[in-house]
C-alpha cells in the first residue's frame, strides 16, 4: 500500500492535466483526494498504509501510533509531567520546572464541569457499548446528562446513578426495548440510586429539553422476549392479539409490571402453538419469578373466556 502511495506521488502534474479538467489546472492533495482547485475535479483518492510489525520493546515504542484524542469540551493540549520530550530526548531542570508550572496553571483553569465531563463521558460510552444501544440514543443521553451537570444536580450524589438514569431516560424517550434492570446491572449501580436520579431527570431536565418520557409497554416487550426465545413471528403476533383482547375485556394493567404481562402472553401463545417453553426459561428471560408468571397467565386466561 505504501509503495503505491510513493508511486502516486511521483506522478507529475502533466499526467493530471491530460484529463483536461480545465484550461489552468492546479492540483492539490486535500483530505486524501487529488483535486483541481480551479474546477474542483477529483482525479483519484490516495490511501496511506504504513503498518509494520514490531517484535521488540524498542520497535514497539518507536512504531507506536500516537493519534490525537479530540474532545467536545475542555482544553485539547495536555501537559504531562515527564522528563522527556516527544522525541525521547531528556528535558533540562529549567524546562521541567517550566512545564510543571504550566501544567499546574492549566489544571487550575479547568472548571469543575469539565472534570465532571471527563469522568462521565467514558462511563457513558462504556455503558452504551455494554447494552448495544444505538448512537442516537447515546447522543440524547449525553445531552440529558450535560443539562444535569450544568444544573449541578450531581453535587453530593452519584455520577454513575445519573449516567444510568440519563441513558434509561433516553431509552424511554425513543421507546427502545431495554429494561431498567439491565441498565442497573450493566452500570453496577443499585436500582434505588438509579430510581432517585431518574426521578430528578424526569422532573427537572426533560421538560427543559421538551422530551416526553414514554413508559415501557407490554406490547414492546412481547417481540423482544419472543426473539430471545426463538419463537416464530406468528406466535408473537398471537401473543400481541391475546394481550389486546384481554385488555378490551377488562384486564387491569395499572400497577402491574409489563414484563409479567408480556411473558404470560408469550407463554400461553407458545403453549397453544405446541411449542414447549418451560416456565423457568420464560421467567428467566423476562427477569420475573415463576409465581408472577403463573399469576399473570391465570388473569389473562380468565379475561379471554
Amino acid at each position: 500500500m505504501n509503495r503505491n502511495f510513493v508511486r502516486s506521488n511521483n506522478k507529475s502534474e502533466t499526467d493530471f492535466s491530460q484529463s483536461h479538467c480545465c484550461d489552468n489546472p492546479f492540483i492539490e492533495s486535500r483530505d486524501g483526494n487529488e483535486i483541481c482547485i480551479n474546477c474542483g475535479l477529483i482525479f483519484e483518492r490516495t490511501f496511506v498504509g504504513n503498518e509494520r510489525r514490531a517484535y521488540t520493546v524498542e520497535e514497539i515504542q518507536t512504531r507506536r501510533r500516537t493519534e490525537p484524542r479530540w474532545r467536545d469540551f475542555g482544553p485539547r493540549t495536555m501537559l504531562p509531567n515527564t522528563k522527556t520530550d516527544s522525541k525521547g530526548k531528556s528535558i533540562g531542570a529549567k524546562e521541567q520546572a517550566l512545564f510543571s508550572r504550566l501544567s499546574k496553571i492549566q489544571n487550575s483553569l479547568i472548571s469543575s464541569i469539565e472534570r465532571n465531563f471527563w469522568e462521565a463521558k467514558p462511563k457513558l460510552k462504556m455503558l452504551t457499548s455494554k447494552l448495544n444501544v444505538p448512537e442516537y440514543i447515546s447522543e440524547t443521553a449525553w445531552k440529558i446528562y450535560s443539562i444535569v451537570a450544568k444544573k449541578k444536580l450531581t453535587m453530593g450524589r452519584s455520577i454513575n446513578g445519573f449516567i444510568a438514569g440519563s441513558l434509561y431516560a433516553a431509552i424511554r424517550v425513543h421507546d427502545f426495548p431495554r429494561l431498567l434492570d439491565e441498565v442497573c446491572e450493566a452500570s453496577l449501580t443499585p436500582r434505588r440510586t438509579v430510581h432517585r436520579s431518574l426521578a430528578m431527570i424526569i422532573r427537572e431536565v426533560l421538560p427543559e429539553l421538551k422530551l416526553r418520557y414514554q413508559p415501557i409497554t407490554a406490547e414492546c416487550l412481547v417481540f423482544r422476549f419472543g426473539n430471545e426465545l426463538n419463537l416464530p413471528i406468528q406466535i408473537q403476533k398471537i401473543a400481541i392479539n391475546m394481550l389486546k383482547d384481554a385488555s378490551k375485556n377488562g384486564l387491569q394493567r395499572t400497577g402491574k409490571d409489563p414484563k409479567g404481562l408480556a411473558a404470560a402472553c408469550i407463554y400461553i401463545a407458545a403453549k397453544n402453538g405446541s411449542i414447549r417453553k418451560t416456565q423457568s426459561k420464560v421467567a428467566d428471560i423476562a427477569k420475573i419469578t415463576e409465581v408472577t408468571l403463573r399469576s399473570r397467565a391465570k388473569q389473562i386466561k380468565n379475561k379471554l373466556r
